[in-house]
């Protein structure tokens, strides 16, 4: 069983408490959790102050994480295997959509995030200005301790994001944000790890949603759990594999009849040199083969993928019509 609900504190608000008694907005304080039994007491104690409901996704933690939580009212989901970031979000947009509430924030359970930042986070939702807030770390009102390798990752992340999504962000890598729950199925991210980040706001340009920035301030991490250059080429491969699937043609396309020209153009000059000297230029003739079958593979590989997301684009809007 991958994972299970461990918790729920007594007394929480349910589903038709929210719908139908509450006048003000039910916000959920979504805390993903990995071996964080040293901050995630002071983490669910500083989100209660300001949030309704505490969700925490223990992701496969070795320590007292889950028991921690559990005892100070928090709900837990609990992963039995560590999935990674992008998993333990959706768990929690998905508990959190089951639950009804209005508005859900997540921030990380190292304690690096200042709950005391969550009024100012969901202030663009509540007055109908944005869809998804997220948290920035570099905004001239910011206060961060980012060491500058983790900036300079980031910046490189900022502009890939920005060549996919067509939207300019600052951070789109802080883990503290802001979400109005009924854009959240738009959204549920498909990367398991931490590509999920910039995924959820592709998948928000993509869908028009209103995405505004607001500055948080940051605490260094006293440790962290990945190394940061990992990080980066985690999210920047997750990024590439979201290009080329939703626009094969072009990714593998472009490249494809580069290689082929290419490959032409060094074939008739090899061709060309054994008419004049009687001898095989075996350098441009091995270029000339590679680039001619590196050039078919990629054709093959942009028609294959590009009648593949033809097919499941026509069914989900036939599904959509039902």
């Amino acid at each position: 069983m991958e994972q299970i609900i461990v918790a729920q504190p007594k007394g929480q608000v349910t589903q038709a408490e929210t719908s139908q008694t509450r006048a003000e907005p039910l916000v959920a304080t979504l805390v993903p959790a990995f071996n964080e039994e040293r901050d995630i007491a002071r983490v669910i104690v500083s989100a209660r102050r300001f949030s309704d409901i505490v969700i925490v996704c223990d992701d496969g933690s070795k320590d007292m994480t889950c028991e921690i939580a559990r005892e100070l009212g928090a709900e837990v989901i609990k992963h039995e295997h560590n999935r990674g970031y992008g998993a333990t979000l959706l768990s929690l947009f998905r508990r959190a959509t089951e639950l009804g509430v209005d508005i859900v924030v997540s921030i990380d359970g190292d304690g690096q995030h200042d709950s005391s930042s969550i009024p100012g986070l969901i202030e663009p939702i509540l007055l109908n200005q944005a869809d998804v807030v997220i948290g920035s770390r570099f905004e001239k009102t910011s206060r961060s301790e980012t060491s500058t390798l983790r900036r300079i990752g980031i910046r490189v992340i900022n502009y890939f994001t920005r060549a996919v999504s067509g939207r300019n962000f600052s951070d789109t890598q802080c883990g503290m944000r802001a979400y109005r729950t009924r854009v959240l199925p738009v959204i549920f991210p498909s990367e398991t790890g931490m590509g999920a980040s910039t995924e959820i706001l592709i998948r928000a340009a993509k869908a028009g949603l209103r995405v505004k920035e607001v500055s948080v301030p940051i605490s260094r991490r006293n440790r962290s759990t990945q190394n940061p250059i990992f990080q980066g080429f985690d999210v920047i491969g997750s990024i590439i594999k979201r290009v080329s699937i939703r626009s094969p043609l072009r990714f593998y396309g472009v490249p494809s009849t580069l290689l082929l020209i290419n490959g032409i153009f060094f074939g008739v000059w090899a061709v060309d040199s054994y008419i004049a000297t009687k001898k095989l230029v075996v350098n441009l003739t091995v270029i000339s083969l590679a680039s001619i079958i590196m050039g078919l593979i990629l054709g093959t590989t942009a028609v294959i993928l590009y009648s593949i997301t033809s097919i499941v684009r026509e069914q989900m809007l036939e599904e959509s019509r039902r």
